[in-house]
């Protein structure tokens, strides 16, 4: 059905010892180029202070980091936003193409009318659930949780569009759980078999998921099978082809396709493109060139799992032969790709959850890989959805993007004992915005045999943002499955975690990770200064780092075609935020 090219188209936090340093001298600053050991050993050199005057004086340092130093790649990227080849668009990430205000629905509902009581000595659960199925069945709204402490024995359900579940704020209104998704809905065995849990990346006790995609998921579960996770996961011939597309570049927002008359304004759409035999387009999600080409892409099944890519958009504005969308594309859209849009199971659009803390029961932090469910707030099959002001604490997991785009998770933090992912971001989420985060340190030793991540992301996810971040624990979580096209940007971390991915899902990265103003505290390199590791990526503005713990090698061979810029200093480059300045962007 493609169209004719004729169209043509873990440690304790140290978050302030780096502080005081950075505060009071800035290092001046290397120029971008093609990342290399020799090349980044030869940049530290240059701006080390050095005898025979080379280095600037203190009151020129005091006057670099008041004025701020703009980098090369800040200046090439704002004349060609859209089509950089190493830093992604990211500047319309985020519920509401990344707006400032959040939509405020009207109250409509309060959990106390529905006999909820706030002294913890009831079940809560079947009361909210009913307050927010009747918001849903009204057309929307928001469901209220006045101050005090909520027992909920049960999953929080939030299936129906432009619900809100807003609490008195993170303070103030709490919801205890008492129960694992492993007693409320049963064991969620692992696709690649063995005795691994699925809870460890799945599910919440908070769960945003359209009804009909929560029923066939907790179905399938309760009747040991594996039930399909994605946008169309493994029932993918069930959606219907809306139209052919004609070929694109990244960057485009309009594109030329072959039939309009299934599509409407506001519709949102999936675009899909399926890989070839030559995996050319896994070879462009990777940057191109000679490194992608001669990897070996044919063992990677899990990587090769996820393909087709489907990256759900809304339609802006419809024309006789054409369409415009909501973002601007993130990769090229080529003819060998049998690229196309189509429809999709039904996503979860305007909800979120504002204002509380949900408390699990204390327990012990599980094995790795053998999580039982004490999970935070997930959302799965949703786009344009929000958290705001959310605490999770003592939890396997913290906050959850499933096949989840265009969402919002803002103010949010992880607190408590440990979890194994505090943010996991997978099975294609895109375009989504995480800032001021936080992840604080555990409150108890890590059990023996546990694991920590961070700030994960795979499963050929892409155009997801983390910004302005407090990580007390942690690691920059690239898990695999070659994600790309994602930033972090304006955090601080103490680099403890380490990073998974099984090997048959390929490499780290895709092209077009950015890290832009990273202040590591305990100096530990690994998954932060990514321009020996990442394809057409970039690092920018992050301290001395220095190898040790898990240290990794690059997926590709040759050139990495990798820049990076400002490496010494933190605190200094301008813009400060790459997602604000992008946003700033006409």
């Amino acid at each position: 059905m493609g169209m004719g090219r004729g169209m043509g188209m873990e440690l304790p936090g140290r978050r302030g010892v780096l502080g005081g340093a950075i505060a009071v001298a800035a290092a001046a600053v290397a120029t971008g180029g093609t990342a290399s050991a020799a090349g980044g050993a030869a940049s530290a050199t240059g701006r080390t202070a050095s005898a025979d005057g080379r280095a600037a004086s203190a009151d020129g340092r005091a006057a670099s980091a008041r004025s701020g130093e703009t980098p090369a790649l800040w200046r090439e990227f704002a004349a060609t936003p859209y089509t950089h080849p190493q830093i992604p668009y990211v500047g319309r990430a985020g519920a509401c193409s990344g707006s400032r205000r959040l939509p405020r629905r009207k109250v409509v509902a309060n959990v106390r009318d529905y006999g909820a009581r706030p002294d913890g000595t009831a079940d809560a659960a079947p009361a909210i659930n009913r307050a927010l199925a009747d918001a849903g069945e009204r057309g929307g709204g928001t469901v209220v949780v006045p101050p005090g402490t909520y027992r909920v024995d049960g999953i929080i359900r939030i299936a129906h569009d432009n619900v809100v579940l807003r609490g008195a704020g993170s303070t103030r209104t709490t919801l205890h759980a008492t129960k694992n998704l492993t007693e409320l809905i049963g064991p969620y065995g692992s696709r690649y078999g063995g005795d691994k849990s699925s809870w460890s990346w799945a599910g919440g006790l908070i769960w945003l998921c359209p009804q009909d995609r929560y029923e066939s998921l907790t179905t399938a579960i309760r009747a040991k099978a594996w039930p399909y996770e994605g946008w169309t996961g493994n029932k993918r011939d069930e959606w219907r082809t809306l139209t052919p597309v004609a070929p694109a570049r990244r960057g485009d927002r309009t594109l030329r396709v072959g039939d309009t008359s299934r599509i409407r304004e506001g519709d949102l759409v999936l675009l899909r493109l399926a890989d070839d035999a030559d995996h050319t387009l896994l070879e462009h999600m990777a940057g191109g060139g000679a490194g992608a080409e001669s990897y070996v892409w044919d063992d990677k099944t899990k990587l090769t799992s996820y393909v087709p890519y489907e990256w759900p958009v809304r339609i802006t504005s419809v024309k006789k032969s054409s369409v415009t969308l909501e973002r601007p594309l993130p990769l090229d859209v080529r003819e060998e790709w049998d690229p196309r849009l189509t429809t999709h199971v039904k996503a979860l659009t305007g909800a979120g959850v504002e204002g509380l803390t949900l408390e699990a029961v204390e327990t012990p932090q599980s094995p790795h890989l053998l999580d039982k469910g004490y999970n935070g707030v997930t959302f799965q099959c949703a786009y344009d959805c929000w958290a705001d002001d959310v605490v999770v604490r003592h939890v396997d997991n913290g906050f959850g993007l499933v096949s989840a785009s265009a969402c919002t998770l803002r103010g949010t933090r992880v607190e408590g004992r440990g979890a194994h992912h505090p943010y996991f971001c997978r099975e294609g989420s895109h375009d989504n915005l995480t800032e001021n985060f936080r992840i604080a340190g555990r409150t108890t030793p890590a059990p023996s045999g546990t694991q920590l991540h961070g700030i994960n992301v795979e499963g050929l996810s892409s155009c997801n943002v983390w910004s302005r971040g407090e990580m007390e624990m942690g690691t920059f979580d690239s898990h695999r499955g070659m994600p790309f096209a994602n930033v972090r940007t304006d955090i601080t971390v103490d680099n403890n975690g380490r990073h998974g991915g099984d090997a048959s899902a390929g490499p780290l990265f895709g092209a077009r990770f950015t890290h832009w103003n990273i202040r590591v505290t305990n100096e530990r390199a690994g998954l932060m200064k990514i321009d020996g590791l990442a394809p057409y990526s970039a690092t920018v503005g992050i301290n001395e780092v220095r190898e040790f713990d898990q240290t990794d090698v690059p997926d590709f061979s040759g050139d990495l075609h990798s820049r990076i810029e400002l490496y010494g200093t933190t605190g200094v480059v301008r813009p400060r935020n790459l997602y604000e300045a992008q946003r700033e962007l006409a």
